[in-house]
């Protein structure tokens, strides 16, 4: 199998159908062995009654229904699972992603590891979608240290090896890019076209942003600390207790040869706080760092990727 469509749906009856046949117009004459995998998260409408109905009079179109609405990361995390292609390419199934658009992204896979889709001339609404995707963007891309213009363009087509080291979890599909980049892939952008939605109901909110966030914080403790965590916490609880100290040492002089009454002295339950916070932290580092030696240890997971061996070994 050459390549794989993932496609994530949630009540889109109005438009599987049609996406189909523009999937079926665009990839056919590529002349490659292909899939397309629909992911039915749940829907309550009949999007899954028109998948089996396509389904049965093509076989190389696989359904994927979940027993409830998961979210549309745990609906990508099934897709990559049951995904045979040596390319995957995902997108979402709601008619603004252009399948057209897949040559695109196939070409500059030849080269790179990830590539991601670029909705530049993007037909949402400003202030609800473009405006916190354009903050969100411009965010993520100085905190995880991968530049993209458009994270969350569902766009992207990725070699096989990719996506099958990937573990996802949370909301963390629109991460993909940041958190891939931790195996030193090479990461492509192209710019491709969006169509305004017509049918059916947008899934996304304003509300998400919060979530964005959450989630960034996650994966810039995987990306940077997930294998030293007492590097994450120790020099913050180093600081605190350090600073604490001062404090107090200040306050214990005072008293000493000042006779300076400190009992009610705000600033006494200051350094004490900080150095009972500076004890916690440098204690949650040591435990995070016998959970990872645990994990990494006990399953034998590696800290490293190997791209490639050459030599007697590779045999």
């Amino acid at each position: 199998m050459t390549l794989s469509v993932v496609i994530p749906v949630y009540n889109e009856e109005e438009n599987v159908r049609l996406l189909y046949e523009r999937l079926k117009g665009a990839l056919d004459p590529l002349g490659k062995e292909y899939e397309i995998l629909f992911v039915d998260d749940g829907s309550i409408d009949k999007t899954l009654a028109v998948l089996e109905e396509i389904q049965a009079k093509d076989n190389r179109m696989i359904v994927l229904s979940l027993r409830r609405n998961f979210g549309q990361t745990a609906a990508f995390a099934a897709g990559f699972d049951f995904a045979r292609g040596d390319v995957v390419v995902t997108m979402d199934g709601d008619l603004q992603n252009d399948p057209a658009d897949i040559p695109k992204l196939l070409e500059l896979i030849k080269d790179n590891d990830l590539v991601s889709g670029w909705r530049k001339k993007r037909k949402d609404p400003f202030f609800t979608r473009r405006l916190p995707s354009i903050m969100a963007n411009w965010l993520i891309s100085n905190v995880t240290g991968v530049k993209l213009h458009d994270y969350g363009c569902s766009l992207k087509a990725y070699r096989r090896d990719v996506i099958k080291n990937l573990k996802l979890y949370g909301e963390m599909h629109r991460f993909i890019p940041a958190v891939a980049s931790w195996y030193g892939v090479r990461v492509a952008e192209v710019e491709t076209v969006h169509h305004p939605r017509i049918r059916g109901k947008s899934k996304y909110g304003i509300s998400r942003t919060v979530k964005v966030v959450l989630d960034l914080i996650t994966v810039k403790f995987l990306q940077s600390f997930s294998t030293k965590p007492i590097q994450f916490f120790g020099p913050v609880g180093i600081m605190s207790g350090f600073i604490g100290f001062l404090i107090l040492l200040y306050l214990s002089i005072d008293k000493l040869f000042f006779g300076t009454s400190i009992g009610a002295r705000p600033l006494l339950l200051l350094g004490a706080l900080l150095v009972i916070v500076g004890i916690q932290l440098i204690g949650m580092g040591l435990i995070g760092e016998m959970l990872v030696r645990v994990y990494h240890e006990s399953q034998r997971k590696p800290i490293y990727v190997i791209k490639k061996i050459l030599g007697p070994e590779s045999k």
